[in-house]
């Protein structure tokens, strides 16, 4: 198998012990899972720290990829239409617990959770001086985003399908008079 399908595979191993919660994601648990010895995880990622943070970007570089289909410019875009590409990709994408993966391991979640925020900000950023009005209406698509993803992710109470569709039609609403 090449090194690169390996270590994908690697990462998509952890990922399903991410989501599934019945194994604690180690080094062992995912060699085991993935068919290979420990040394052979090792080889491509040294620690159980440098393994997690390749599963976090693994996971942020597919919402990218999504996000990036949605707004071809990227993070250049301006903020209501990066909002808006947030938005439809937790309203419209299939989410799992597999999102979930900085919160993972307790030791690790600083260092997880810093990195997702490192990896996101550019896209999710407002900038300074923002008037109070504007801000408001970004942060509010923002966090009905933050909101549906998180419901997916952690499987507490997600949304209906009539209810997403309703919800980004408000979200498309809220951002209207800003663009």
């Amino acid at each position: 198998m090449p090194a690169t399908t390996s270590r994908t595979a690697i990462l998509d191993n952890a990922l399903v012990l991410a989501r599934d919660g019945a194994t604690t994601v180690t080094l062992d648990s995912v060699a085991q899972a993935s068919g290979l010895t420990k040394p052979g995880v090792m080889y491509h990622f040294r620690t159980k720290e440098a393994l997690m943070a390749a599963a976090v970007d693994h996971v942020i570089d597919r919402l990218e990829q999504t996000l990036l289909a949605l707004l071809p410019e990227g993070p250049s875009a301006g903020v209501e239409r990066r909002m808006l590409a947030y938005a439809e990709w937790a309203l419209t994408s299939e989410i799992d617990g597999a999102d979930l993966v900085m919160f993972s391991d307790p030791r690790l979640v600083d260092v997880l959770t810093r990195k997702w925020s490192d990896r996101l900000r550019p896209w999710l950023e407002i900038p300074a001086g923002t008037p109070a009005p504007v801000r408001s209406r970004l942060l509010a698509v923002r966090l009905a985003a933050e909101g549906s993803w998180f419901a997916d992710a952690s499987g507490i109470l997600p949304l209906s399908e009539d209810d997403r569709r309703t919800l980004l039609a408000w979200v498309r609403d809220l951002l209207e008079p800003l663009s």
